[in-house]
C-alpha cells in the first residue's frame, strides 16, 4: 500500500460513506485528521496491514468505522421488579443511551418463577425478575422497539424471553423484520463457566441452533447468539486461569461449534434447514482478557 493508493480509497470509498453522514474531521485547534494512517505517512512504520472496508479487514470491516456510524451505546442493567428496571432504561435512553442492555435475576436465568422455593432469596438480586409476558410489557413499555435496539444477557432460556420480546414488539404493532437487538444464548460457556444451565447439553445446543434458524427467516436483524470468551478466565470449577490466547483459542472453537451444529446430521441439535451464511453475520463474539465482564 502506497499514498497513491491509500488517496484513491479515501476519495472512492471512505469520503462517499463519511461525508454524507458526519464531515470532515479535526482536532480543537482546527488540523484535520486523517481516516487512517500507514506506512505512507511515516518511513519504516512496520508491516503494511490495509485499510479499513478492505480484505483482510486487519482494520476494520467499514471504511468510515464509527466516523460514519458511533457504536452502540448501553448500560449493564436490570433490577428488582419490571416496573423498576423500566424507569431505569427511559431514563437512559433520556440520557443519550441508544440501546438496552438486559440484567436478569437468576431466577429467570434458570426458569423458575419468582414464588418458586428455589428462587428464594434471589429474586431481582443480580437482574430483572421476568415470570411472564405481562413482566416483559411492563419492562419495555414506552420504549420504541423498532428504533432501540435490546441486548438481553439470557442463555439457558434465552427462547423462552426472545419469544416474549417478540410477543411485545406485536403487541406494539412493530413488525419483527426491524427488530434489532441480542441473545446472548452460549450454553456452552454455562457449562465451562457460569453454571446457569437448564437442560441437558445437546437439547441446549437443539435450542440454540433453532433460534439462528427462526431468527434467520422472521427477525433477520437479531443478533442470535453472543459467543462469551472471557467467563473462561475465571472458570466455576477450576480455579486455574486461561491465558489471554487460551481464552481467544477456546472462544474461536466455541463459535465453530453451534454454527456446524445448525448443518449436522446429528438430530440431537440439528436446526431446520437454515444455510450458515445466513447467520454467521449475526454471531458476535466478546472476549476479555481480564476477565471481567458481566452476565
Amino acid at each position: 500500500m502506497d499514498s497513491k493508493a491509500y488517496q484513491s480509497w479515501k476519495e472512492n470509498i471512505y469520503r462517499p460513506v463519511t461525508e454524507r453522514e458526519r464531515g470532515d474531521f479535526a482536532t480543537s485547534s482546527g488540523f484535520p485528521v486523517e481516516p487512517v494512517y500507514g506506512p505512507w505517512d511515516l518511513e519504516g512504520s512496520g508491516e503494511d496491514a490495509g485499510l479499513p472496508g478492505q480484505y483482510p479487514f486487519t482494520r476494520g470491516i467499514y471504511p468510515s468505522m464509527y466516523r460514519g456510524r458511533l457504536w452502540t451505546m448501553r448500560q449493564y442493567a436490570g433490577f428488582s421488579t419490571a416496573q423498576e428496571s423500566n424507569r431505569r432504561y427511559r431514563y437512559l435512553l433520556e440520557q443519550g443511551q441508544t440501546g438496552l442492555s438486559v440484567a436478569f435475576d437468576l431466577p429467570t436465568q434458570i426458569g423458575y418463577d419468582s414464588d418458586d422455593p428455589m428462587a428464594l432469596g434471589e429474586v431481582g438480586k443480580v437482574g430483572v425478575a421476568i415470570d411472564t409476558l405481562g413482566d416483559m410489557e411492563t419492562l419495555l413499555a414506552g420504549i420504541p422497539l423498532h428504533r432501540v435496539s435490546v441486548s438481553m444477557t439470557i442463555n439457558a432460556t434465552a427462547c423462552t424471553l426472545l419469544a416474549m420480546v417478540l410477543a411485545v414488539a406485536r403487541r406494539q404493532g412493530v413488525a419483527w423484520e426491524s427488530l434489532s437487538g441480542t441473545v446472548q444464548n452460549d450454553i456452552l460457556k454455562e457449562y465451562i463457566a457460569r453454571g446457569t444451565y437448564r437442560f441437558p447439553p445437546r437439547p441446549s445446543l437443539r435450542l440454540i441452533t433453532d433460534i439462528f434458524g427462526f431468527c434467520a427467516r422472521q427477525v433477520p436483524k437479531w443478533n442470535t447468539i453472543s459467543i462469551s470468551g472471557y467467563h473462561r478466565r475465571v472458570p466455576l470449577r477450576s480455579r486455574r486461569l486461561h491465558s489471554p490466547l487460551q481464552t481467544h483459542a477456546n472462544t474461536c472453537a466455541r463459535r465453530s461449534r453451534p454454527a456446524s451444529g445448525s448443518t449436522s446430521s446429528d438430530p440431537g441439535y440439528r436446526s431446520s434447514s437454515t444455510r450458515t451464511t445466513t447467520f454467521l453475520r449475526r454471531l458476535p463474539s466478546s472476549v476479555r482478557p481480564d476477565g471481567c465482564g458481566h452476565g
